[in-house]
């Protein structure tokens, strides 16, 4: 519908965004643990893209024009314009995002089907378990909960964070990646969470993360690697 008075002209992201270069993929994000994944499985896989400051500090997120990309306000989100059948395409959620860069450039997703699935367990075990429980441990260490008299709920996701990490370490025994010789979105979707909750949050030791010696291993050669160098401070 044209704009009139009665009916103004609906926001975009590229209003508030304008695009460089509009032949790229587009990144509206932050480098928190949820954004730098999708930083890093770009600069992993060698696609050409512009990334956008998406700035919780002046409320970005709540913006018409990010509502307009992502009605549920949460970074990160992209809009490729040569998607599916070569017309473009938005997308949120960055497990979602994963799957789909991962399927579109053929890389860090096994094509073998048991394979793909087993890959594919760990990443909801990342979006269901990891980030949920390791940002809600974050808020109650670092954030304003630090300051409750109760420590229970601090306790609680302590609690359920160094299970989650003994999983991991069980798993990772034997293995150089989540899926064993070979890297994946499952690594490139836990470990910015691993990494934040002992770098960021400082609760390494209110976890004992000296106790989990392969989930140490893991994240030294995921930090090592020069894409997820560069992703973790992108957007700048």
């Amino acid at each position: 519908m044209p704009a009139s008075p009665d009916h103004p002209a609906r926001p975009r992201i590229s209003d508030k965004w304008p695009a460089r270069h509009p032949e790229r993929l587009q990144l509206y994000s932050l480098p928190t643990p949820n954004g730098v994944k999708v930083s890093i499985m770009l600069e992993e896989t060698g696609l050409a893209y512009e990334p956008h400051l998406v700035s919780f500090a002046s409320n970005d997120q709540l913006s018409p024009e990010f509502l307009s990309l992502n009605p549920n306000n949460k970074i990160p989100a992209i809009v490729d314009p040569d998607g599916p059948g070569g017309q473009p395409l938005a997308l949120f959620e960055s497990g979602a995002i994963l799957i789909y860069l991962a399927e579109k450039t053929g890389q860090f997703l096994p094509r073998d089907a048991a394979a793909r699935y087993q890959t594919l367990q760990w990443l909801m075990f990342q979006m269901g378990g990891v980030g949920p429980m390791f940002g809600q441990l974050g808020f109650f260490h670092k954030f304003a909960g630090k300051d409750f008299e109760d420590k229970r709920p601090r306790d609680r996701y302590a609690a359920e964070s160094r299970r989650l990490l003994s999983v991991l370490n069980q798993h990772l025994a034997g293995r150089a990646w989540m899926m064993g010789a070979d890297y994946s979105i499952a690594d490139i979707a836990i470990f910015p969470w691993v990494n934040n909750l002992i770098d960021f949050y400082a609760a390494g030791d209110l976890v004992g993360f000296v106790d989990f010696p392969e989930v140490q291993r893991v994240l030294s050669a995921f930090l090592a690697r020069p894409a997820v160098q560069s992703g973790l401070k992108i957007p700048a």
